[in-house]
């Protein structure tokens, strides 16, 4: 946290924090994959080319990108969904094989999203 000495301070502190939150709600839901050692070894990078894959098949416009590790190891390959209206979500044992299940109910029918025509 800066060291605020003045009112001035203040209010910049504040307009990057309104700017960061103003980038958040433009962005929408972001994907991050845990790619850490331990995510890698459990299948993370097959499960981020299936992501990838199957929300390029389905039109859907989310951001996707990979982190590190959150210490979670047994719950690898991890996916954290960041969205504007919504807490973060963590999502464990996603292996390549269960993606299309995981966009299906936990992007389509629980975040309500769509493909774009």
């Amino acid at each position: 946290m800066p060291k605020l000495a003045s009112v001035q301070d203040l209010r910049e502190l504040r307009a990057q924090w309104v700017d960061k939150v103003a980038q958040r709600h433009a962005v929408g839901t972001i994907l991050v994959v845990g790619m850490g050692t331990c995510g890698i070894r459990a299948g993370a990078r097959e499960t981020l080319l299936a992501l990838a894959a199957e929300l390029s098949k389905r039109n859907l416009h989310v951001e996707l990108t990979h982190g590190g590790c959150i210490n979670q190891c047994e719950r690898e390959p991890l996916i954290t969904v960041y969205s504007a209206d919504a807490p973060p979500a963590f999502y464990g044992n996603v292996t390549a094989d269960k993606v299309p299940q995981f966009v299906e109910k936990h992007l389509i029918k629980e975040r309500g999203l769509g493909g774009a025509d």
